[in-house]
């Protein structure tokens, strides 16, 4: 069982695996068309990008709507500040994630691959670029890389398809889902590179495997990057339905006493860490706690750090990375910043606290894409974790270690 995970193989130092090698270890896909999509609506498997959607429904849904025309993307933009699973694969495994753009192409009748890779990944575009070389001339004819800018929001499945068809990566609003008019206004199925991997290992060895390999109900596998007060910091294959607590130990445990974790990155949310720790990594689990394990990481807060001040912090980055295409976004997420960082900075002010927790809520829901909801789920979490914190924050910001 263990052969059949994302990161077996040759050790992940030694770099990308060749073409070669990947298929004598692995073999070629076997499944395709209706068979596989059955196999992935039966698996449980849900995108690895952030948004949890379930893999078969969203093929069942291309599938019917294709005309031949469907257009891939293999989402590798990870534009999330602390992840780096993505970027991992793709420089490790890029058959993996090419075996599983290609079997969609195959399986939903498509007539283009995009691989959508950060511009800042350079290794991993060099990794994909040379893997791409070595596939046949059938899979080279209908595949080509796009470069996702670094931007926070390059990543939204909208903005990609955005960027391919104008040149813009910023998000529009939905409906239509790319899935139903993308690129060129045809059925497009976007899929982060995990996704996608995990899909190559279905489509040879079928469901049962893979809803065997998870804990406590959950199915498959999980690449989590664990970050923060931890020994060991980086990049694990975890089954789904581990816990937080057992995550951390098999990331050489704490360095030194938690206050709290953000589960699922800056999208995500903070939670107190005696209450986090028994949480399991399954995006169904989580979802049923009102949480979303997003991109898959998880960030481990020690008592020496404020999470007033590293609120502020990332408050100030999500508004930067607005892209300002409402007043909700550029000026609410601006205003929110703002007050964080005063908060920080100079101290817990009566007014301010009263204008976080009432803008919060106006800014919800109101925005053209989905950037202010990340951002204030975000911050509602923290004004709730961080309560006494953010009701008695003394002035110390500048002081606090980057």
């Amino acid at each position: 069982m263990s052969g059949m995970r994302l990161l077996a193989g040759p050790s992940l130092a030694a770099g990308a695996e060749s073409y070669t090698d990947h298929l004598r270890r692995l073999g070629a896909p076997t499944l395709a068309g209706r068979a596989l999509i059955e196999v992935l609506g039966r698996s449980g498997l849900a995108g690895r990008g952030g948004a949890s959607f379930p893999v078969g429904t969203k093929w069942k849904a291309v599938a019917a709507m294709s005309k031949g025309n469907v257009v891939v993307i293999a989402n590798g933009a990870e534009g999330e500040p602390q992840s780096h699973k993505d970027r991992l694969l793709m420089t490790t495994r890029p058959h993996l994630i090419l075996d599983g753009a290609f079997v969609a192409a195959r399986t939903l009748r498509a007539n283009q691959v995009v691989i959508y890779v950060g511009e800042e990944h350079g290794t991993a575009w060099a990794a994909v670029e040379r893997a791409l070389a070595e596939r046949p001339e059938a899979d080279r004819r209908i595949a080509r890389m796009v470069a996702a800018p670094h931007r926070y929001v390059a990543g939204e499945s909208s903005a990609a398809v955005h960027l391919i068809d104008a040149g813009i990566a910023t998000p529009t609003t939905t409906p239509p889902h790319p899935r139903e008019r993308g690129v060129a206004s045809a059925p497009t199925l976007v899929q982060n590179v995990e996704t996608l991997a995990h899909v190559a290992l279905l489509a040879r060895y079928g469901d049962g495997w893979y809803r065997s390999a998870g804990r406590r109900g959950a199915e498959g596998t999980i690449l989590i990057t664990i970050v923060g007060g931890v020994n060991t910091p980086g990049i694990l294959e975890v089954e789904a339905g581990t816990t937080i607590e057992e995550t951390v130990a098999m990331a050489g445990g704490i360095s030194e006493p938690a206050t709290a974790l953000l589960i699922g990155g800056y999208f995500g949310a903070w939670v107190p860490a005696d209450k986090g720790w028994a949480l399991p990594l399954d995006a169904a689990a989580l979802k049923a706690q009102g949480l979303n394990l997003g991109c898959g990481v998880i960030g481990v807060l020690p008592a020496t750090r404020c999470g007033v001040c590293d609120t502020a912090r990332i408050m100030r980055y999500l508004a930067l990375e607005s892209s300002a295409q409402c007043g909700p976004c550029f000026f609410g997420l601006r205003a929110l910043s703002d007050a964080c960082s005063r908060v920080a900075e100079r101290g817990t002010n009566r007014d301010d606290l009263a204008r976080l927790k009432r803008w919060a809520v106006e800014v919800q829901g109101r925005g053209a894409c989905k950037h202010p909801d990340g951002a204030v789920t975000f911050l509602r979490s923290a004004l709730s974790t961080f309560a006494d914190g953010f009701a008695s924050h003394p002035a110390h910001w500048r002081q606090q270690p980057a």
